[in-house]
């Protein structure tokens, strides 16, 4: 297995768990709305909160560690190319 196919593994591996992060979070807020409604925060329901904030912080985790992550498998990658050389 050359170092493109290795790399490109590896990116299509973190992109999957990450699209499962994205997919849980989202479903898991939606599907216990109902349950979380009954807990209330400052006169609000607590699926409010989580639907509003907590999801939104979620993505931006999600974001910020994929940006982190490529960058650190790209310059992995990148040097790895140039052993070659």
């Amino acid at each position: 297995m050359d170092k493109l196919e290795r790399h490109w593994r590896r990116v299509n591996r973190m992109t999957a768990w990450l699209l499962a992060t994205w997919l849980l979070a989202t479903f898991c807020i939606i599907f216990f709305a109902r349950e979380l409604s009954g807990l209330s925060i400052f006169g609000w329901p607590l699926s409010f909160y989580l639907a509003a904030q907590g999801a939104s912080l979620i993505y931006l985790a999600i974001i910020g560690f994929y940006a982190w992550r490529m960058r650190a498998l790209e310059r992995l990658y990148r040097n790895a190319g140039e052993d070659q050389a």
